[in-house]
């Protein structure tokens, strides 16, 4: 792909204060698209001024935020929406016997309400011929100890996008799903031990555990954000404009049951 694969392209990115979110922000930036950044920790901005974009600090949990935002999308990118990348999202760890309501709601408010949201407002003012992308989890299709309650989100998350993706796809819009799995961000290395040296964590991820029913990664390596912001890039642009209603693994061959 070329370096300016997506000029002209308008992209909203949820979630773009760090990890994901900010590295796609960088990476459809690089690639010639302009920019509105949203996330409900203010160093968006700081994200926001090294790419050249806007940013609008908000809880996608709250809908009239959402709504907001997307009804000033155009007046902030300076035309109609043509691009949404969706990278906002909680995680809640521990089995389903100690799941607190409290996390659980707001679980659902952030991960899974705020996606429906999000596409409902979207889905009414992005351009047609335009893309939504979703970043899910692999843990929507396997299942992972502690991460009952997250996999449930994002497993309801995937099946939302895609079945948007069939309503709007007579508009020539395209509705894909990326289904990171283990990727080097504040909030995988928050679910391991402080205990334990960095590294050894991540060996262990690699590794795998049969005794936590986890596989490894055959790759040998934690993806890195910009893997899968790599990945947004390719579904935003024309080299996938035959690419619709997709579940697009980028996990290392980690789910390689799936």
């Amino acid at each position: 792909m070329s370096d300016a694969v997506l000029a002209g392209r308008r992209a909203l990115i949820t979630g773009a204060a760090g990890g994901i979110g900010a590295a796609t922000a960088r990476a459809f930036a690089t690639a010639g698209a302009s920019v509105l950044l949203t996330d409900a920790d203010p160093a968006v901005t700081a994200i926001a001024e090294e790419t050249g974009g806007r940013a609008v600090v908000a809880d996608l949990a709250d809908r009239a935020a959402v709504a907001d935002l997307i009804r000033r999308a155009p007046e902030l990118l300076g035309g109609p929406l043509t691009t949404v990348v969706h990278a906002a999202a909680r995680l809640a760890t521990g089995p389903v016997s100690s799941i607190d309501d409290e996390e659980w709601d707001r679980l659902l408010a952030v991960n899974l309400t705020a996606t429906m949201v999000l596409l409902r407002a979207s889905s009414g003012a992005i351009a047609d011929g335009g893309t939504i992308t979703v970043i899910s989890s692999n843990a929507a299709a396997s299942p992972r100890l502690g991460l009952a309650a997250y996999g449930a989100t994002k497993a309801a998350v995937t099946s939302l996008v895609r079945s948007a993706g069939l309503e709007l796809a007579a508009r020539g819009i395209r509705c894909n799903v990326i289904t990171p799995g283990s990727t080097d961000t504040p909030m995988l290395r928050g679910m391991w031990p402080e205990s334990v040296p960095a590294q050894d964590s991540a060996d262990a991820v690699i590794a795998g555990s049969a005794q936590d029913f986890r596989l490894g990664i055959p790759l040998g390596r934690l993806a890195q954000p910009e893997d899968i912001a790599a990945t947004a890039v390719f579904l935003a642009s024309d080299e996938a404009r035959h690419i619709t209603l997709h579940d697009l693994r980028v996990d290392g061959g980690a789910t390689l049951d799936q």
